[in-house]
């Protein structure tokens, strides 16, 4: 009773199983195959989005981490809304081509608003997978990615002053810094080799 934090401080009591998505924007990340988990398999995306100022006309930054190798590909978005991710989306595939769905296997999301028309987006060629709210850890790799982007965009930062130029130089850095986790290879060479196998097997 006499430290100075003891009165104030909120003790978090644990709370058992994993809350329910009120919003149901497609399939539960409780049926994705236990596989992708292991992350022995390539092509498995998590999509998610980073903020910079509270501003409601700020830009927002659209990430995509593939699970295995931890390649980054960083889309600038002029708002937190479906239609924006919607037009990223389209634009990936479209750069993509032919190979989209050699690289592309599945993608899992959160159920923000913006991601409202992700399912409809890529039924034809994806599984997607919507995760638990309040349930950060089932995307870690997002997660984690975006500790590395917030070295060069803080938070509160607006995005909107942040060029192509300076996304493309941050994406490549994130691609070519080699990572423990990967036996200190890159993560674009981890890309290079599991898509060269992807070819082949096909």
């Amino acid at each position: 009773m006499d430290l100075l934090e003891k009165l104030s401080r909120k003790i978090k009591v644990p709370k058992h199983g994993t809350p329910k998505n009120k919003r149901v924007l497609g399939i539960s990340i409780e049926k994705r195959p236990e596989i992708i988990d292991s992350r022995k398999t390539f092509g498995h995306w998590e999509i998610d989005t980073v903020v910079g100022s509270k501003m409601k006309c700020d830009a927002v930054l659209l990430t995509l981490a593939e699970r295995q190798t931890r390649f980054e590909v960083i889309f600038k978005l002029n708002g937190k809304d479906a239609k924006s991710v919607d037009q990223a989306i389209e634009n990936l595939r479209k750069r993509s081509g032919d190979y989209f769905t050699k690289l592309f296997k599945t993608v899992t999301s959160d159920n923000g608003s913006e991601f409202s028309g992700l399912h409809e987006a890529l039924q034809d060629a994806v599984d997607v997978y919507f995760s638990h709210p309040y349930a950060s850890w089932e995307r870690g790799t997002s997660e984690n990615q975006h500790k590395l982007i917030r070295r060069f965009i803080p938070k509160g930062s607006p995005i909107s002053n942040v060029n192509e130029a300076q996304l493309i130089r941050i994406q490549q850095w994130m691609n070519d810094y080699p990572r423990k986790i990967l036996d200190y290879q890159t993560p674009h060479n981890c890309l290079a080799k599991a898509f060269q196998e992807e070819c082949l097997v096909a």
